[in-house]
């Protein structure tokens, strides 16, 4: 597909900055809009108009100032995160404006990128851009890599209404899984996740002992955690996985999305049962597999197209909405990603 035009480009852009520290509850008084001249590329750059960006869990941590194994935001700087534009210009050559590509710095309507932190996108690999913002991966490589979901395995998936979780339902039911269990904060979100994304069962957060909820959804217990939470959730898992079971562990939900934002999330687990029952639990990254997103886009396009996938996201209009899109991810107003478009 040959890239298309692209229009001229304005002298100034907008830029979404952190304002302050976020302590306590996320509020748009965290974050200021202002107005600066769009960068101009040099040698081995891209300037990338942003089309989608999402917004994640993970922002509100880098929000805080703690200690985290990526870098935090800075206040009075622009925020940045998982984007998708078009190329504008590249003196460089090694792109050609109209192409469509990944970068990551969103927040802000153009971004000077240099070139090798670009990923070219297929323009007809997914039906929308935004598709391109999914989690899936991460559920995706978690469940084909670091559990191996096999047929017939009864799958527990925390936060399963989040960006990763809302996707994890429904290709552990497609990688052959024989009961789908999730957990979320409503039941109105619960019900969504039994109606239309895969799962068989559910768990509410504050409808009693996640532990009892738990063995009443999988009386024979689990033999695949995906957990984005962590905390008391991860602990009723290990006291219901069977022999052998899996456990992979992508998030910390339950401290990134508290009062504090923190990074830290302590938990006991009873070491006995990990050695008796000889649970393999694993931490999982995307980032230590640079080939699942090429392998994640071929699998998700499939099911988008003929119907076995859906993509459930929010997705707020303009850059001036990107705060209040973070803060209500936050809230857990939303089920799937929450996405911006500019």
């Amino acid at each position: 597909m040959t890239p298309t035009a692209v229009p001229d480009v304005p002298a100034v852009q907008r830029e979404v900055r952190l304002a302050a520290r976020a302590e306590g509850q996320l509020t748009t008084r965290h974050f200021t809009l202002a107005e600066v001249p769009v960068p101009q590329p040099g040698p081995g750059q891209v300037l990338v108009r942003t089309r989608v960006m999402a917004v994640t869990a993970a922002m509100r941590t880098q929000m805080t100032g703690a200690p985290l194994p990526m870098p935090s935001f800075v206040p009075g700087q622009a925020l940045w995160g998982s984007a998708v534009g078009e190329v504008v210009a590249a003196p460089g050559g090694g792109f050609a404006p109209g192409e469509l590509v990944h970068h990551p710095y969103g927040w802000r309507e153009f971004a000077v990128v240099d070139e090798g932190r670009l990923r070219r996108l297929a323009p007809d690999a997914l039906p929308t851009p935004a598709a391109h913002l999914s989690q899936g991966a991460t559920a995706w490589g978690a469940l084909t890599r670091a559990v191996e979901v096999r047929p017939g395995d009864t799958v527990f998936v925390t936060g399963a209404a989040g960006g990763v979780g809302s996707l994890a339902g429904q290709l552990a039911r497609r990688l052959g899984a024989g009961r789908v269990v999730g957990s979320t904060g409503s039941e109105r979100k619960a019900a969504r996740l039994r109606a239309e994304l895969g799962y068989d069962d559910t768990i509410v957060r504050g409808a009693g002992p996640i532990d009892r909820q738990l063995r009443r959804a999988a009386p024979d217990g689990i033999d695949v955690l995906l957990d984005t939470v962590g905390g008391e959730q991860l602990t009723a898992a290990l006291a219901a996985a069977r022999p052998d079971a899996r456990f992979a562990l992508v998030g910390a939900l339950a401290t990134q999305l508290g009062g504090d934002g923190g990074a830290v999330a302590p938990v006991e687990l009873d070491a006995g049962l990990i050695i008796t029952r000889r649970v393999v639990l694993r931490g999982f990254g995307l980032h230590a597999h640079p080939d699942l997103p090429q392998e994640w886009t071929k699998e998700f396009g499939q099911g988008l197209r003929d119907g076995s996938l859906v993509f459930p996201h929010a997705l707020l209009k303009g850059i001036e909405q990107a705060p209040r899109a973070l803060c209500e991810l936050t809230q857990g107003h939303h089920i799937g990603a929450v996405l911006v478009e500019l």
